[in-house]
């Protein structure tokens, strides 16, 4: 963090020891000394005091902690949305391969633990969806930007949105294609069966 650095600097700019600025803010010298070495974190009202005792404002004093922070939540919500995002992909695969093989060995069982499966593969749709639109992610580069903590510049930003219908479209036709594959498949299975 860059607290550490910024207390150590305006320490030494005013000429004072741990112990001094210590008393000043009401802590120990231990306390500073963890504070100047990243060990823990000052809570609001030493913020408060330390930007008193050194003439700076908090924004000065912890701008490079905020930046920090601001990107550690966006390197936990990229790892969240490609776990769910994975946890989907195996969902819809076990969608895909697995309703014969139920049927088939299961019956009545089978086609159950299929819906389940179906439906736990849905909810997890919305919530890759829900994803998606938090960070106006669409196209697949996008994504894949996203989940490497990159952005588009605004000219392939651009691109990517003029495309958006276009693939809209596509996935509608793309679902109706393999969801009649799917139906003439297992018609054709439950015929010879």
């Amino acid at each position: 963090m860059e607290l550490g650095k910024q207390i150590r600097k305006y320490r030494g700019e005013l000429g004072l020891s741990r112990e001094v600025l210590a008393e000043k803010i009401y802590v120990s010298r231990q306390t500073i000394s963890n504070w100047e070495n990243d060990k823990n974190y000052p809570d609001i009202s030493s913020l408060l005091r330390l930007s008193e005792v050194f003439g700076v404002s908090i924004d000065i004093l912890i701008k490079g902690d905020v930046e920090k922070m601001k990107e550690e939540i966006k390197q936990e919500d990229r790892q969240q949305f490609q776990t769910v995002s994975n946890i989907f992909t195996v969902l819809l695969l076990a969608t895909i391969l697995t309703p014969i093989p139920l049927l088939h060995y299961l019956d009545n069982v089978g086609i159950t633990i299929w819906v389940v499966i179906a439906g736990v593969s849905f909810w997890y749709a919305g919530r890759v969806e829900k994803w998606k639109k938090k960070f106006d992610i669409q196209t697949y580069r996008e994504i894949v930007a996203f989940t490497e903590g990159q952005r588009l510049d605004e000219i392939e930003k651009a691109r990517e949105e003029g495309k958006r219908p276009y693939q809209k479209l596509l996935y509608g036709v793309a679902a109706g294609l393999i969801g009649l594959a799917v139906s003439a498949l297992m018609l054709w299975i439950f015929r010879r069966l």
